[in-house]
């Protein structure tokens, strides 16, 4: 299974940012970027990629564990930023961000204590990709519009496991799905 740890963000919290997705949208050139969907906007926290299946009972045990020893806190999609030239185009985030950079390492340490080969490490940037671009591009119009916006605050309560399904049909413009294979309360609650 292909999967990765995230935080996904409420459904009012993603309408209030697709609000402004879809002025983004209508900028010039728009067209030529590839927008994801609402239903899989996330924040990663760990990407692990191809997961063999015997290894993935140790990673959701590792996972909760850390989903329990990590405090439910206060988070809200803020500004914008950009990944190689403008090949990728995201949303921030502000409020307890130092406790999600905790709560991604935990959970890359999570897959490296189950067995499950990882990359190098990477310091995390707290991101909700909004688009892609096979190459490379201006983006200033869109990170502009992104600056100034600040959506509400929620309470980050759970950490999820997420399968990624590729798309398979070769259709243009059709979106991988994501599927939550295992969720988790933060702080042991619920």
């Amino acid at each position: 299974m292909r999967l990765f740890a995230a935080v996904l963000p409420p459904d009012e919290v993603c309408r209030e940012l697709g609000s402004v997705v879809d002025e983004l949208r209508a900028l010039p050139g728009a067209d030529g970027m590839r927008w994801t969907g609402r239903p899989g906007w996330h924040f990663t926290l760990a990407f692990y990629g191809e997961v063999d299946d015997a290894l993935v009972p140790g990673l959701s045990a590792r996972l909760e564990r850390a989903a329990h020893r990590t405090a439910p806190f206060a988070l809200a999609v803020r500004g914008g930023g950009q990944f190689g030239h403008g090949k990728a185009l995201w949303a921030g985030a502000e409020g307890d961000v130092a406790t999600l950079r905790l709560l991604a390492e935990r959970a890359e340490a999570a897959a490296r204590k189950a067995g499950v080969p990882m990359k190098e490490h990477r310091r995390y940037t707290a991101h909700l990709t909004v688009a892609r671009s096979r190459e490379t591009r201006d983006v200033r119009p869109y990170l502009d519009a992104l600056g100034g916006f600040t959506g509400r605050t929620w309470t980050v309560d759970a950490l999820a496991l997420v399968r990624s399904n590729l798309p398979v049909s070769g259709v243009p413009g059709e979106q991988p799905r994501y599927e939550a294979v295992g969720r988790w309360a933060l702080g042991g609650a619920g």
